[in-house]
């Protein structure tokens, strides 16, 4: 499951691992976009609200700029065999904690298909690798007991606790050395 890296055109793909492609946002994003976080369950741990219709989701595409502030960003993860948009998975920089985190979400019904695990393995292999980036974290509600596993199978180690939204939150910290070696995949 090595991730193969590509050259970045805009809005073309980023890296791929033996079931996905990774790519940039595209504003034909939207709809699917709209429908990923219209579902309680998805969106349960994030804090986040869901669009109010895929114009906002739209409005949001355009102006997602992370890929031209830093260079990389989250992106869509695509399923090889059908191009099928499944959710995203990506690195953000936070310029006022100076730090990079994994993040991901995905339809829940490809949950339990080792999707996350997958896409955020190469992302942090692109970090790593690409990016030269010296730390990665992780940030999850505490009760997000699936987005954990996900974290430390990547081989992230519990750091501390912070407020997460007025939850419980926990951070996750890998380093970029030898001993980026993702456990169990």
């Amino acid at each position: 499951m090595s991730a193969k890296f590509k050259k970045v055109p805009r809005m073309k793909h980023i890296l791929e691992t033996d079931r996905l492609v990774l790519r940039e946002f595209s504003t034909e994003d939207a709809e699917s976009f709209h429908q990923l976080n219209l579902n309680p369950n998805v969106i349960k741990y994030t804090g986040d609200k869901a669009f109010a219709n895929s114009a906002e989701a739209k409005k949001f595409l355009v102006n997602y700029n992370d890929y031209k502030a830093n260079g990389f960003g989250r992106w869509a993860v695509i399923d090889k065999s059908n191009d099928e948009f499944l959710g995203w998975c990506g690195l953000k920089y936070a310029k006022e904690l100076n730090e990079t985190d994994i993040g991901f979400r995905f339809f829940e019904k490809h949950w339990n298909k080792g999707f996350a695990t997958e896409s955020s393995k190469a992302c942090l292999q692109y970090g790593f690798e690409k990016l030269n980036l010296k730390t990665i974290v992780g940030r999850a509600m505490a009760e997000n007991i699936a987005s954990i596993k996900v974290l430390e199978k990547l081989g992230l180690n519990y750091e501390r606790e912070f407020d997460f939204d007025g939850h419980k939150g926990l951070i996750y910290l890998i380093e970029n050395n030898q001993h980026f070696k993702p456990q169990n995949l």
